[in-house]
């Protein structure tokens, strides 16, 4: 693997890690409950109304909520991680390409 993939790859799950509490906090997963008006609480309503009127537990919505809540638990930051870490290599991988 060449070194701007690698770069890439490490750039990527850092910048995926350190950016994930701030992007769920800002769609609305806060410490304090789901935000009013905001896309969790979008999220919440529908989810709210396919299932019933309640949200079911281990649901996406209630996963969210519980990272906002709580922060993202070491398992979540290292899948976080690899997901960004791919996204890293992938624009490593595009940058080296020639036209």
């Amino acid at each position: 693997m060449d070194p701007l993939t690698l770069i890439g790859a490490g750039i990527g799950a850092v910048a995926t890690v350190v950016a994930a509490p701030a992007v769920l906090t800002a769609a609305g997963f806060t410490a304090g409950g789901i935000a009013a008006g905001s896309v969790a609480s979008s999220l919440m309503s529908a989810a709210a109304v396919a299932n019933g009127g309640g949200i079911a537990a281990g649901s996406v919505v209630a996963t969210l909520q519980a990272a906002g809540a709580a922060g993202i638990p070491l398992a979540g930051q290292a899948i976080v991680g690899a997901v960004g870490a791919a996204m890293g290599a992938a624009a490593g991988l595009a940058s080296n390409c020639t036209s």
